[in-house]
């Protein structure tokens, strides 16, 4: 991408990170020994425990999950080094190669130690019980209770290995061909060559003509590509749906929720709530409507600024830096110490760049390591607040792995996306709070509305696709563009209701969304993280300083136990049916209170 396309410099184009802590290069032979060491931990590890599990004391089970500690963080610096790599260039031939050549690494090395978790989940119940009862195991006794959820959808080793072999050519190989795909992706933007991350970011344009220019370029690249992504999607639907009847789950979201330690019943009503209170989205997008001076609001134009004071505000790298660094010491100095240090020790890729995965993320790596974030900085308002989201996810990867270490660092989706909206939630309130021009917070008001909604409503509306993607495929049989289509409209339909015109056009947008491929059921998380944090921050709220370590510890934890008795540690039940409508009422106080600030400052608008 030209630096014309660009058009602005923030300042984060040379803000890249240092991944030294790993390897020096793609080419560093330190990563030959290590794959050869591993190897052989992963050889000694099966000619010691293969077969007599069942044999094991408590002694054993705690020597066996040190060197498997030893194993998952060797297996775990070799995976990340090449993950960030391809990441920053997915046209990069040696970066593929590296991914490729872990990945099958990954799947030797998992075929050899999947014994071990089917030994220990032969045991029956008394046995098990002995085991997990023994003081010398509580260090890994919720690891170990947490395995055995699994034993009703364990097949044979023999299976498992299989398994194992062909997701490398199966499942895994098509979601690297469709981020290969969509990183591909180019448009003729005025005449310069622009990828896709420059086009999404159009569609925040003040100008609706360029903000439809880059929905119908968009459009456009999806429609050509429809073959290719439907293809991919049915592919993968239907490997999910064999996985899913091999293994016996009730249904297509089911094994998502057991990753996430969360129970049907939790996440049914998580959605149940927030579907029912899809009317807020509808009296928020009239509101905009009207801001804006439109008879009809399009598709295109959901993310419009409103063209008020500081709605097109321009955000350098320093400035968005110290923006977020000053809400987390007004926090927690503990917390802008943690987030410093992404800045200092260089653990952030922040600038645009023409091969780069779109989006952004925080990868833990591991607990020897450091986490890392990934970034497509811009400058724009919703640029800085992504900074704080990736560094609050960033924040509880350190923080989890420095205290828990490496079995606590992978939290569940469902957890994960607390720390990184509770990090935006410091940031806009920081910014609120420091702001007296009515206009300034007007369009500050609408802009957290809007990003929440995103959070909230847009995953939910999402995973209601996924439930009939998924469903329809296993029922209907392979799906085409158009069908896929009508799935996708119809679930954005139910959300906007006749607040925004969504257009046929718009049904091929589904086509590029990572996550239903990457991790399918993925998304209602977002969500259930979005209403968790309106909790904990009216806590916070409510106590004050006393909430700050409890806090921090929360964040600790990592994984280190059930999400439902971490967060009651905090005064959250998640338990309760009715947990999640309290959340919504924020967010529907939220929309009064920009309702009432715009016919005061704009009445002739609501005539």
């Amino acid at each position: 991408m030209s630096e014309a396309a660009q058009e602005r410099l923030t300042g984060a184009e040379e803000v890249v990170w240092d991944l030294s802590v790993f390897y020096d290069s793609v080419d560093d032979p330190q990563i030959d020994a290590d794959i050869k060491r591993l190897e052989g931990l992963v050889d000694d590890f099966q000619a010691r425990w293969r077969g007599k599990v069942a044999e094991m004391r408590a002694e054993d089970f705690v020597s066996a999950y040190e060197a498997l500690e030893t194993i998952y963080d060797m297996r775990g610096r070799l995976g990340a080094f090449a993950f960030l790599n391809f990441s920053v260039d997915t046209s990069e031939a040696a970066y593929q190669a590296a991914v490729a050549r872990i990945e099958e690494l990954e799947a030797r090395l998992s075929q050899k130690l999947v014994f071990f978790d089917l030994e220990w989940n032969a045991l029956d119940d008394d046995a098990a019980a002995r085991i997990l009862d023994e003081p010398a195991v509580a260090k890994y006794r919720y690891y170990l209770e947490a395995e055995r959820r699994y034993r009703p959808y364990n097949l044979s080793e023999a299976e498992e290995r299989i398994i194992i072999e062909k997701q490398v050519t199966g499942s895994g190989a098509w979601t690297r061909f469709f981020t290969q795909l969509t990183s591909a992706f180019r448009f003729d933007w005025l005449g310069d060559e622009v990828n896709m991350t420059f086009v999404l970011n159009k569609l925040r344009d003040t100008d609706r003509d360029v903000r439809e220019m880059a929905w119908r370029k968009l459009t456009d690249k999806l429609q050509e590509k429809s073959m290719e992504l439907t293809f991919i999607f049915n592919t993968l639907a239907l490997d999910k749906a064999n996985s899913d009847r091999r293994r016996g789950y009730a249904s297509w979201i089911s094994s998502r929720n057991l990753s996430n330690k969360a129970g049907d019943e939790v996440v049914e009503a998580l959605i149940a709530t927030v579907t029912s209170n899809y009317g807020l989205v509808a009296r928020h997008y009239e509101l905009k409507r009207a801001l804006l001076g439109y008879d009809e609001l399009y598709d295109y134009d959901r993310y419009a600024p409103l063209n008020l004071k500081e709605s097109d505000a321009f955000y350098v790298w320093k400035r968005a830096r110290d923006i977020v660094l000053e809400a987390f010491n007004g926090f927690s100095p503990r917390m802008k110490t943690v987030a410093q240090q992404f800045f200092d020790k260089n653990w952030i890729h922040a600038p645009v760049l023409p091969n780069k995965r779109g989006g952004a993320f925080a990868a833990s790596t591991v607990a020897s390591a450091n986490p890392f974030v990934f970034l497509n900085y811009l400058g724009d308002g919703r640029d800085v607040t992504t900074l704080a989201h990736e560094l609050g996810h960033g924040i509880h990867m350190y923080l989890s792995g420095m205290e828990s270490g490496l079995f606590a660092l992978y939290t569940p989706l469902t957890t994960a996306e607390m720390a990184s909206t509770f990090a935006e939630m410091l940031v806009f309130q920081d910014l609120m709070a420091a702001e007296d021009d009515r206009e300034v917070q007007l369009s500050m008001l609408t802009e957290k509305i809007e990003d929440t909604f995103a959070t909230v409503f847009r995953q939910v509306s999402m995973n209601r696709f996924e439930d009939k993607m998924h469903n329809a495929r296993r029922s209907e049989g392979e799906l085409t563009s158009e069908r896929l289509n009508q799935l996708w409209l119809e679930t954005q339909r139910d959300m906007f209701g006749d607040s925004v015109t969504i257009t046929e056009e718009y049904g091929s947008w589904w086509s590029y969304v990572p996550h239903f491929l990457h991790t399918p059921g993925y998304v209602y998380a977002y969500s259930f993280g979005e209403l968790l944090v309106l909790a904990l921050y009216r806590i916070y709220q409510e106590q004050g300083e006393a909430f700050v370590p409890k806090y921090l510890d929360l964040l600790a934890a990592g994984d280190s136990d059930y999400p439902d008795r971490l967060l009651a540690k905090v005064g959250v039940d998640i338990n309760d049916p009715g947990f999640w409508q309290k959340g919504l009422d924020v967010i529907d106080e939220w929309v009064s209170q920009a309702e009432t600030l715009a016919r005061a400052l704009y009445p002739k608008k609501f005539v």
